[in-house]
Formats: structure tokens, sequence, C-alpha cells
């Protein structure tokens, strides 16, 4: 073989080499797969979600919408109406605009012109409510006013381990007697 053939060759072959390097890398890659994965979340109306102990109910809360986180079981409510049941027997009426159930903890946060009435007459009105279920203990938090017969106590939270049958009042405290009228929302 001659000196120009073998140049001819030698030019050609890396040709070839180029030419095929430049078609592989600029192959396009191929679109990465996406994984539709399953919402971690369902979401209902008008559901109900409740505790029990010992087999007597503790509490319900029925929302209007509502949305599970799916792993955790803890629960969005919008729109909430709901009953706490008292071992007196007595019953508490809750309306809220929105609230957070955890369920490792099985604790309520209920906020929006929170709304509290008991079947004894007793009506309670707050910013906030929280259901802390270890020790059963409701707190009204924010603006906090409870009324019955002719006494109202306003603060900036009123605790109660017995459905606000006995009071803690937090924060300035005002205890007012001879008074008409019941708790208003804020």
């Amino acid at each position: 073989m001659s000196k120009k053939a073998k140049g001819i060759a030698l030019v050609v072959l890396v040709g070839f080499v180029a030419l095929v390097y430049w078609a592989v890398s600029t192959v396009p890659k191929p679109p990465e797969k996406i994984i539709d994965e399953p919402s971690r979340h369902m979401t209902y109306d008008n559901n109900t979600i409740s505790e029990e102990k010992n087999g007597k109910r503790i509490w319900e809360l029925k929302a209007g919408h509502m949305d599970v986180d799916m792993e955790s079981q803890d629960a969005t409510l919008t729109d909430i109406e709901g009953h706490f049941y008292e071992k007196d027997g007595r019953i508490l009426t809750v309306t809220a605009k929105t609230g957070k159930y955890t369920a490792k903890t099985h604790d309520i946060d209920i906020e929006g012109d929170v709304v509290i009435e008991s079947s004894d007459g007793a009506r309670l009105t707050s910013d906030a409510l929280h259901w802390t279920s270890s020790n059963e203990k409701l707190a009204a938090v924010g603006n906090a006013t409870a009324a019955k017969d002719d006494m109202r106590a306003t603060g900036d939270a009123i605790e109660s381990t017995d459905g606000f049958g006995k009071i803690k009042i937090i924060g300035h405290a005002h205890l007012e007697k001879g008074v008409q009228g019941e708790a208003t929302a804020q």
C-alpha cells in the first residue's frame, strides 16, 4: 500500500470514528418515565371521625370536607360540627371553621369562630379549641369567653378537664357575676 493510500485510509478511518462518536453523543436521551404515584391523601365530604375509650364515645367531629393523610392518618377538617361527651352525661356541641386531628396522639386543634354549647346551658367562644387526649383537657384559646346563667368569664385561655364544668382562666382573667347575656363569638 502506498503512502498516499495509507493517508487516505487513515483520514477515512478518523472520519468514520468521528462520525460514530458524533452519532452516539448526539442521540437524544429517552424521556424519563413519569410514574404517577397514587395520592397519599383521601378526601371525604360530610364524614365523621370519633374516639372511644372503654366502649364509650369520647368525642365525634363531622366535617363538611376532610383530607386524610394515608400514611400518618392525620386529618384536616373544614366546616366542623362535633360533640364531646362528658362522664357526667353532659354533651358539648362544638362548631368551627377548620381543624386538624393528629392520629398519633389523638389530639384535636380547631379554629375559626369556635362556639361551644353545653347541654347544661353554658356557652363558650374562642379563636381556637385544643383537645389533648392524654389528659382529656379542653383549652379554649384566644379571646376566650365563657358564660352560664348570670356569670361570665373572659381570658386569653380557658382550660378544663371536665367539659368546662370547672374552668381555669389564664391570662387577663376576668370574672363577672350578675351579667345577663351569653358568650358571643369574637
